[in-house]
């Protein structure tokens, strides 16, 4: 896989300069000029490089105009090695967000409020995570990261209240994002530790005995999963980085079955009001170059539109984009730029027609959001 190939080298090539007490950055930017509403804020999670120790937790406050480096480690001074090794996911479900760890084999479950932590989950290599029903659903590999070897990956169920792992269900191997819809858990299966022989599938979880029903053939490699509100799956698949370009899928959850394919490159997406707002940074083995483009679609008719969400003038305002949000409430697009992967990133906000609203500097990696609210 893309990343995991950049990662590896970063590990290889940085291990030594690994720390187990990362820096806390005092500096608070004030990029101002928020719009209040019931959204009070967001997380952002930088993944940090791999074997660094360099994960960490930014938060943008809408009351206060403020954006605050570092909160987990301030609001945690006591654990040695701050938030670890790779953030992966999170998500804000009742008064607690759920920080996942890849590479410390852990979900840090926090006060969403304070960020302090409440309890640490321990799971190997944990991927992404959704909540249905008072549960939290993550993927993980299991085995070692980068184990080609590693057996079939699981979805573990989290109970919400005691915070345990209460069942888990095979899947297939290196599964990635998820989602929980009409009683059951779609998981994208990539197969990514051992191309070419990559998985193909999106496996069927039903909810209640919690057994997989089914495996759905898609296209190899998949990646990214969302849903749309008709209940359509968009499914990302990164093909093979030679021959077999990446795509787009849209799944019929009723049928079960590919209702529609796009011949585009999709690195991440987010769905809001019918709209999926897309992103493409695919990398060629053959050329060793990234392509990166910005795109729009119509979730309602399934078609691509003829706009972007940034103006032209102001794409070249970032170098690799890594993570993508839209504002549920003003409609802001939130781009991620995680620039060289080594040095601190930046995060973009864009008002509804495109235009760049503010800037700050992040910490490495910048790729999660999730929002807060009242």
């Amino acid at each position: 896989m893309k990343k995991l190939s950049l990662l590896l080298m970063i590990f290889f090539g940085m291990y030594a300069c690994q720390t187990d007490d990362p820096a806390i950055e005092d500096d608070v930017q004030n990029p101002g000029g928020q719009t209040p509403t019931a959204v009070k804020g967001f997380y952002l999670l930088n993944e940090g490089n791999m074997a660094m120790n360099k994960a960490s937790l930014d938060y943008m406050d809408y009351e206060t105009g403020e954006y605050k480096s570092s909160v987990f480690s301030k609001a945690n001074p006591e654990l040695v090695g701050g938030l670890g090794d790779v953030g992966n996911a999170m998500g804000i479900y009742g008064s607690k967000l759920y920080v996942v760890v890849n590479g410390s084999n852990k979900v840090e479950v926090l006060d969403a409020d304070t960020g302090k932590r409440i309890k640490q989950i321990d799971i190997d290599n944990p991927r992404y995570l959704t909540f249905y029903k008072g549960k939290a659903y993550l993927s993980s590999y299991l085995g070692g990261v980068g184990n080609a070897s590693n057996p079939n990956g699981i979805v573990a169920e989290i109970d919400t209240t005691s915070l345990k792992i209460t069942r888990r269900v095979e899947v297939g191997r290196q599964p990635e994002e998820l989602v929980a819809y009409n009683d059951k858990i779609y998981v994208a299966n990539s197969g990514g530790y051992s191309p070419p022989n990559y998985e193909s599938t999106i496996s069927v979880i039903d909810v209640n005995a919690f057994t997989e029903t089914k495996r759905i053939e898609v296209a190899i490699n998949l990646h990214r999963l969302k849903i749309d509100s008709e209940g359509d799956l968009y499914v990302t698949s990164r093909g093979d980085y030679y021959e077999t370009p990446s795509r787009l899928l849209v799944v019929d959850t009723k049928t079960e079955t590919v209702k529609k394919s796009f011949d585009i490159g999709v690195s991440n997406l987010t769905i809001h009001k019918d709209i999926a707002y897309m992103y493409n940074s695919e990398f060629s083995y053959i050329t060793g170059n990234y392509e990166i483009s910005y795109l729009m679609l119509d979730t309602k008719t399934e078609t691509l539109l003829d706009k972007t969400f940034i103006s032209e003038k102001d794409k070249s305002l970032i170098e690799m984009p890594y993570g993508i949000a839209v504002h549920p409430e003003t409609d802001e697009v939130l781009i991620t730029d995680a620039k060289d992967y080594v040095t601190p990133g930046n995060l973009y906000c864009f008002t509804p027609d495109g235009a760049l609203k503010w800037s700050v500097q992040t910490g490495d990696i910048p790729a999660h959001i999730t929002f807060k609210y009242e």
